[in-house]
C-alpha cells in the first residue's frame, strides 16, 4: 500500500522578546509534538518585527535567542525546517504581489492593526497596515496544508484563505488554501496577575507572567505571588480564575487531571499549591534552559543550522514564487 505523504504545516513566530510560559505550553510543545506527524516548516518572523521601531542590536539579539530558543524546545532540523525568516527573500516579492490583490478594506478590518496603532501613535506605518499580506505571503510560499491557530489568529488565516482563494479566480491552481489546525492538547496560560487575561511579556507588570528563561529562583517567587481567593480550596470552578489558572498549568506540565490535583491538595492550603505548581515548571523548563545556554555557547551550529534550513525553504519558496509571476505575466 502507497504511503500517503504528509501535509504540510507552517507556522512562525516573532522575535519579539523573552517567550513566555504561555508561547510554551500553548503552542511551542505542541510545534515539536506535530514535527513526526507532519511536515513542519517553522519560521522567525523578524521581518514583521519592524512595524514597530526596534534597536538593532537589541533585534539582533531577540531573533538569535528566539532561533536557539526553537531548538532547546525540541524543534529539530532533521525533521524540520526552521529558518530566519529575512534570509528567504521570496518572502518580501511575494508579499508585494499579494499586497495588489489584497483590498484596503480588508486590512482596515484587522485588530492587530487598531490595536497596534492606538498602542504607537506615533508610528503608524504602511507596513503595519498591510502586514497581512506579509503573512499571507509567509504561508502560501510553501503551499502549506494548514496553520496551527488560537483564537486571537484566527482573522489572520482568515485573510489568507480569502486572498489565495482570489488569486485562484483569476490564476487557477496557483495556491493551497490552508486549513486551520486545532492542536490535540494545548494549555491556554493565563496572566498571574491578571487571571482573565492572557499570559503576555508585554504585561508591564514583570510577575504576571514567566518567561521560558527566568532562573528558578524568580519563577518561584512569581508563582508564590500568583493571584487566587480567599475559598483556599483547591479545585476547579467557576469564579476561581486563578486557581483555575494555577491547575491548567500544573496539569499541562504534570499530566494530572483535575480530579488528581483536587484530591492530592486536599486539606492543604494555596501556599502548599503554588509551591507545588512552582517547582513543577521548574523542573520543566530546566533542561529547555540547559539545551538553550548550549546552543547559546555554540553559535556555529546555530549559524549551520539556520543557513541550511533557508537553502531548503529557499528552494520550495522559488518554485511557488515562480509559479505566481508566470500566471500573472511577468517574464521569469
Amino acid at each position: 500500500m502507497e504511503q500517503q505523504p504528509k501535509k504540510r504545516i507552517y507556522s512562525a513566530i516573532q522575535p519579539s522578546g523573552m517567550l513566555t510560559l504561555g508561547n510554551y505550553l500553548g503552542a511551542l510543545r505542541n510545534w515539536v509534538a506535530m514535527q513526526d506527524e507532519y511536515e513542519c516548516i517553522y519560521t522567525v518572523a523578524d521581518l514583521h518585527a519592524i512595524t514597530v521601531r526596534q534597536e538593532p542590536a537589541k533585534l539582533r539579539k531577540q531573533i538569535l535567542e528566539t532561533y536557539a530558543l526553537l531548538m532547546a524546545v525540541g524543534i529539530d532540523p532533521e525533521k524540520s525546517l526552521l529558518f530566519i525568516q529575512s534570509h528567504v527573500a521570496a518572502h518580501s516579492q511575494l508579499a508585494w504581489i499579494l499586497s495588489c490583490y489584497t483590498q484596503f478594506g480588508e486590512l482596515s478590518r484587522m485588530t492587530q492593526f487598531k490595536d497596534k496603532s492606538a498602542k504607537h501613535a506615533d508610528n503608524i506605518n504602511a507596513g503595519l497596515f498591510s502586514y497581512p499580506a506579509l503573512m499571507a505571503a509567509d504561508i502560501l510560499l510553501y503551499q502549506a496544508d494548514m496553520v496551527p491557530v488560537g483564537a486571537d489568529q484566527k482573522q489572520h488565516l482568515e485573510i489568507t484563505r480569502d486572498v489565495a482563494n482570489r488569486m485562484n479566480n483569476i490564476y487557477p491552481n496557483v495556491f493551497t488554501v490552508p486549513e486551520p489546525y486545532i492542536p490535540k492538547i494545548g494549555a491556554r496560560v493565563m496572566s498571574l496577575q491578571e487571571p482573565t487575561q492572557k499570559m503576555s511579556k508585554s504585561d508591564p507588570n514583570v510577575n504576571a507572567w514567566v518567561a521560558i528563561l527566568d532562573k528558578p529562583d524568580d519563577i518561584m517567587r512569581k508563582f508564590k505571588r500568583a493571584v487566587t481567593d480567599s475559598e483556599a480550596c483547591v479545585r476547579y470552578a467557576e469564579g476561581k480564575d486563578g486557581i483555575n489558572n494555577l491547575m491548567d498549568i500544573f496539569s499541562a506540565v504534570t499530566g494530572k487531571t483535575y480530579a488528581e490535583i483536587e484530591k492530592e491538595f486536599d486539606g492543604k492550603g494555596y501556599g502548599d499549591f503554588k509551591m507545588a505548581v512552582g517547582e513543577a515548571v521548574v523542573d520543566t523548563l530546566k533542561p529547555v534552559q540547559d539545551r538553550f545556554n548550549e546552543l547559546m555557547s555554540n553559535r556555529d551550529v546555530l549559524e549551520t543550522t539556520w543557513r541550511n534550513s533557508a537553502q531548503q525553504a529557499e528552494a520550495i519558496a522559488r518554485r511557488t514564487l515562480g509559479k505566481v509571476m508566470k500566471k500573472i505575466g511577468f517574464i521569469y
